[in-house]
């Protein structure tokens, strides 16, 4: 349609204040132009001369690239779905429908895919931020050689920004010490204004402005939601920007948490879903309507099969309890609330568009999700999905059912049930996390660009990946490839455009690719001219724990599939094409040894808690002398599965004191060390099933005192991980509670969180931000009113003897053998 720009446009008069250039684009920045005027020694006697402002090519269209989050491909009603999605139903109409974009199957690496236009593992993202480990291809660092589609557009011209979800900052260059150069605003998005992290708290969020942190919701009058507030702050900048300069086009990553767990959903829309009656029959009839919806509309032909239901995994809907019943159909409501709330509040950005005349020139790519729908609240569903995180996988029915009335408010941390994930995935296989089944890896879009998209309301069906979208960008706003950034040569994309698909003459046209990778934790595959080698599903998804295969490359068993003429990836044919599984297999090898995809770790929850460059590496003693709030997990000094001792010197006032000294965490769990009514307390909060407190007798007089909580921890620690076992972890211990020396109280705990405490609350010392750890005994802030003279924090992690490491070393071979 555009092609790249071959020669620089100059509009004015070169040396003029209103002079204009768009750039070749090869180098970044662009090297600054050579005075073009004349300099005597008198002023009058000089001509002034000023470098053209940089500007893109002409007709170059605003773009808004909108990506969700763990969203099936049977979810929005434009694509078979039941859930309402009104914005994209209309975008679709208005623009074209891509049935076959691909993710990678997990969040992060889906997102830097995305905004480098590289294939994931190429950088740095084999796996979400958390779970990073030191080799090239998933240390979750975007190197300097592979600029971002915000940074590119950014040199040639445009305003750029990000709403949302921001997951592709390392976890330990998460806090305010920094570098910040691998936040949003560092790789070129001018403006951010999100979250960093996984998920976070809808009602709540650790919400920030470019690299501060921010509490709107705290002087909010009456309901707040960042779905809405960050559609709300899109519009207010689209609004500065385009009132500034209207000439000046603008790229928005627009990223919302739906619909990612927690599911946070406004009453509003409940109400609404609920009354639609939408899934009182179940997920087994779910997944009928969503597959004959999608044949009715020409999606897939009337002979196309599914995979047959999981019995193996997930009961059929007929199977289960009165109980289960009411509780996994209110799960699903709020989620589907969560899911059409979301694309609304995507429909307010569109209508503003139109409202101020930009629409028609604004290349809009909706993508439905980063991989498929997720399997993280477990084969029943969870009110805390942190709980999940730690191992708390099956929470009984009866247990759960305590939430029931507040499901999805600020008092749950709520995932749905894996029979509506299965569902939701139709017509395919499988879910997030699986990178060998189309159910996590499959994804549709809409793109929308009135201005010069006439083929309206048509589809194509085209193998396409997330890779793709940058160069596509790129070319349709006439803007080159860079050679090099910052004088750092640049790693060629990976993808290629697809704007020739736009064009109704070549809506029958070959893809741009005919060979694409995918690996995710162990599980991988090889699409290569609509033949898929995968490997078959050893590990559900919602079984983090399981002991991981050794020899992920061999040990599997290897699945083929004809998708050309089995669309669903239903038929296994592998055993009547043994030469093709082998051809396709060598060929992952070399695509994956080209894109830095070894060494292949099959890993998952536990790679949570492994050794990261963090500010606290190396360190086992801590000491802060004054207030400080914001420091996330990822950068805070962690205690968990260790030995500790946290001793607070402070000086209580003649008033009495009371509020926080320390705490980690939140209500959905963590620990606190604070003064109530006088008294000292330590309480840790396990996954907001129970709350362990040691709590001193009498009020603190005024004056000085220390205030000690120790903790003797009773496992082996993390170093039994480096054997694939996982029994050091999440032990008990004894805690002691201190004050001027003397005990005050003790008690031993059963068990202690073994992986990860909520990460999307922080370490906080003198107040406590975001959700409390008990809101039985105080609200935050909760800010302490004795002065803090000094918190010291001790870490004794146990260490393996040579017995133990030979012990667990032999175990591990025998497994692998």
């Amino acid at each position: 349609m555009v092609g790249p720009a071959d020669a620089q446009q100059v509009t004015g008069t070169l040396g003029s204040p209103s002079a204009t250039t768009s750039l070749n684009g090869l180098q970044l920045p662009s090297p600054p132009p050579q005075f073009g005027g004349e300099i005597q020694t008198d002023v009058d006697e000089s001509t002034p001369w000023w470098a053209p402002q940089i500007v893109p090519p002409e007709e170059a269209p605003n773009v808004l690239l909108i990506i969700t989050d763990d969203s099936g491909w049977g979810i929005p009603s434009t694509f078979g779905g039941v859930i309402p999605y009104d914005t994209m139903d209309a975008l679709a109409a208005d623009g074209i429908k891509f049935t076959s974009i691909h993710s990678t199957s997990l969040c992060s690496p889906t997102r830097a895919a995305l905004i480098t236009g590289r294939n994931h593992h190429n950088v740095g993202f084999g796996v979400i931020s958390e779970q990073s480990t030191g080799f090239p291809g998933y240390n979750s660092i975007i190197g300097e050689d592979k600029a971002t589609v915000g940074r590119i557009l950014l040199e040639n011209g445009y305003n750029t920004s990000w709403f949302g979800k921001n997951h592709n900052t390392p976890a330990f260059q998460a806090s305010q010490s920094g570098p910040f150069d691998q936040w949003p605003t560092g790789m070129g998005f001018e403006y951010f204004y999100g979250f960093v992290g996984g998920d976070a708290n809808q009602w709540q969020p650790n919400l920030f402005r470019n690299t501060s942190q921010i509490y709107p919701f705290d002087e909010a009058a009456g309901e707040w939601n960042l779905i809405t507030a960050m559609a709300d702050d899109a519009i207010d900048w689209i609004s500065r920007m385009h009132q500034t300069n209207p000439s000046k086009p603008f790229m928005i990553k627009y990223a919302p948490g739906a619909t990612h767990a927690p599911h946070h959903p406004t009453k509003e829309w409940v109400e609404k879903i609920e009354a639609m009656n939408l899934f009182e029959d179940g997920w087994n009839e779910l997944q009928n309507t969503i597959f004959a919806k999608q044949k009715e509309m020409g999606l897939f032909p009337e002979d196309a099969k599914i995979t047959p239901w999981p019995t193996d995994y997930i009961k059929e809907w007929d199977k289960l309890t009165d109980a289960e019943k009411k509780l996994f159909i209110r799960q699903v409501d709020v989620f589907a609330a969560y899911s059409a709330y979301s694309d609304h509040e995507i429909g307010r950005i569109v209508q503003f568009l139109k409202d101020i005349g930009e629409y028609d020139n604004t290349l809009i790519i909706y993508i439905n999700g980063d991989n498929g729908n997720s399997a993280e609240g477990g084969l029943l569903g969870t009110p805390n999905e942190v709980a999940w995180f730690n191992g708390v996988g099956e929470m009984p029915i009866e247990t759960q059912m305590k939430w029931y009335d507040v499901w999805g408010t600020e008092e749950t941390y709520n995932h749905m049930a894996v029979g509506w994930t299965w569902a939701f995935d139709t017509p395919y296989p499988w879910m997030k996390q699986v990178a060998s089944q189309l159910g996590g890896i499959r994804q549709n879009m809409t793109v929308t660009w009135p201005a010069k998209i006439t083929d309206k309301g048509s589809q194509r069906d085209q193998f396409l990946h997330v890779i793709d979208v940058v160069p596509t960008i790129l070319e349709v706003a006439g803007i080159t490839s860079p050679q090099s950034v910052d004088g750092i040569t640049q790693v060629p994309m990976d993808g290629k455009s697809f704007a020739y698909l736009f064009d109704a003459a070549n809506a029958n046209a070959a893809p741009p690719r005919d060979t694409q990778y995918f690996e995710m934790m162990g599980q991988w595959g090889l699409w290569q001219n609509d033949w898929f080698l995968a490997t078959k599903v050893n590990r559900a998804p919602w079984n983090a724990f399981a002991t991981p295969n050794l020899d992920p490359l061999n040990n599997q068993v290897l699945e083929l599939y004809n998708l050309k003429d089995d669309p669903t990836q239903s038929t296994d044919v592998a055993a009547a094409h043994p030469d093709m599984v082998q051809k396709l297999k060598e060929t992952f090898i070399r695509e994956a040894t080209k894109y830095q995809v070894f060494p292949l770790d099959a890993s998952v929850a536990t790679r949570l808690i492994a050794p990261r460059p963090n500010i606290t590496a190396g360190r086992d003693e801590f000491v802060y002398t004054r207030a400080m709030t914001g420091l996330p997990q990822g950068d805070s000094p962690a205690i968990l599965n260790a030995s500790y001792t946290i001793t607070a010197e402070i000086d209580v006032p003649e008033s009495g004191a009371e509020g926080m000294i320390l705490t980690s965490g939140g209500r959905f769990a963590g620990y606190g060390f604070y003064l109530l009514d006088g008294k000292p307390v330590f309480l840790w909060n396990l996954l907001d099933l129970e709350r362990v407190k040691w709590e001193g007798k009498d009020a603190l007089s005024p004056g000085k005192h220390t205030v000690e909580f120790d903790f003797v921890y009773d496992g082996l620690g993390m170093g039994t991980l480096a054997y694939n076992n996982q029994s050091g972890i999440g032990k008990g211990g004894t805690g002691t509670l201190k004050v001027d020396g003397t005990v005050v109280d003790t008690k031993k705990m059963d068990k202690t969180i073994p992986i990860i405490l909520q990460w999307d609350e922080s370490f906080d010392i003198g107040s406590d931000t975001l959700t409390g750890v008990n809101d039985a005994d105080y609200k935050p802030p909760f800010a302490l009113t004795a002065a803090l003279d000094k918190l010291t924090i001790k870490i004794d992690r146990p260490q393996l003897s040579d017995a133990d490491k030979a012990k667990f070393e032999a175990a591990m071979h025998r497994a692998s053998d």
